[in-house]
């Protein structure tokens, strides 16, 4: 994907002449403004200065919506999102946010220096391509999400980021995505040796303060250095 190709975004640096990136990926029919509110909330603060990448997906009919157009990071087929995936889709998307971490590179933050963030879809987004990505990250936060195309995970990711950390989130009544669903992804990642942050909190499939604040205790673990 050349430059000219990038999804579009938006961003915010919470100093100048940042050194390190949070690329993080909205949900299904969210855009990516929806995060952008938490980025105060998360209190960094100024050192290391971050660039937040919020980019959104593009547009296309989902399955289970009655085919409605809707920013989809890749289309939902059936409501338990396992016996069909939309595989062809999650790796354009995939290779889409590749294409913002070769940005970044290029802007001069390495792929250390960066987490892949996101909630719902972008959760299996975050997870799909950060554990596959041919660099070492920062780190890999999913919130209210799952590991996707799970039948072809262990042999697709790439020991460069094996030992990457992973922030794992999820609210107990969450009816979108089942926890069931989410404490599958979690058990399968750390038999294959990943180090797994996992939290749960009662809420909905949404956000609530306390996770907030836990997101902001793990970005300042690994955006260090």
């Amino acid at each position: 994907m050349s430059l000219t190709d990038l999804l579009d975004t938006v961003e915010i640096e919470t100093a100048p002449n940042p050194t390190h990136a949070v690329i993080w990926m909205h949900g299904l029919g969210a855009d990516a403004n929806d995060f952008v509110p938490i980025v105060p909330e998360l209190r960094l603060g100024a050192s290391p200065a971050v660039r937040f990448v919020f980019p959104n997906a593009p547009v296309q009919p989902v399955t289970i919506n009655g085919g409605m157009a809707m920013r989809a990071w890749y289309d939902i087929l059936v409501m338990d999102l396992v016996r069909r995936e939309d595989g062809p889709g999650i790796v354009r998307s995939a290779q889409a946010i590749a294409a913002l971490i070769a940005r970044e590179n290029s802007r001069g933050i390495p792929a250390r220096n960066i987490v892949l963030a996101g909630f719902s879809q972008g959760c299996a987004m975050a997870l799909h391509t950060g554990l596959r990505h041919p660099e070492r990250l920062a780190g890999l936060v999913g919130l209210s999400g799952y590991l996707p195309l799970v039948d072809a995970f262990a042999g697709e990711r790439h020991a460069a980021n094996a030992d990457t950390p992973i922030f794992l989130a999820h609210g107990t009544y969450d009816p979108v995505v089942q926890l069931a669903r989410a404490e599958a992804s979690r058990a399968m990642l750390e038999q294959m040796g990943h180090p797994v942050q996992w939290h749960t909190y009662p809420m909905p499939h949404s956000v609530c303060p306390p996770e907030i604040g836990d997101i902001a205790a793990f970005l300042r673990q690994v955006l260090q250095g």
